[in-house]
């Protein structure tokens, strides 16, 4: 099936159904990511706040987005 065709056939179907054809799973999250350094960036609560739009429109947290758009500039001025 294609993305579109299963999304239809479960909007007719529920998982209930098929309850004696599950199994379980382990699932293991490794939350902890070691960071080397921890900097302070103080901003406008304005600058904030389009960082905040920004990120959440691109389904990142503001610190993803700070920090991928810095090393972004970093990387492009090289000297």
């Amino acid at each position: 099936m294609s993305y579109e065709e299963e999304a239809n056939w479960w909007d007719t179907h529920d998982w209930g159904e098929f309850w004696d054809e599950l199994k379980d799973v382990d699932i293991v999250f490794e939350l902890h990511k070691p960071k080397d350094e921890t900097i302070i960036v103080r901003m406008q609560k304005s600058l904030k706040a389009k960082l905040a739009r920004i990120a959440k429109a691109k389904g990142l947290n503001m610190s993803s987005l700070a920090r991928l758009w810095l090393v972004e500039k970093l990387q492009s001025s090289r000297s």
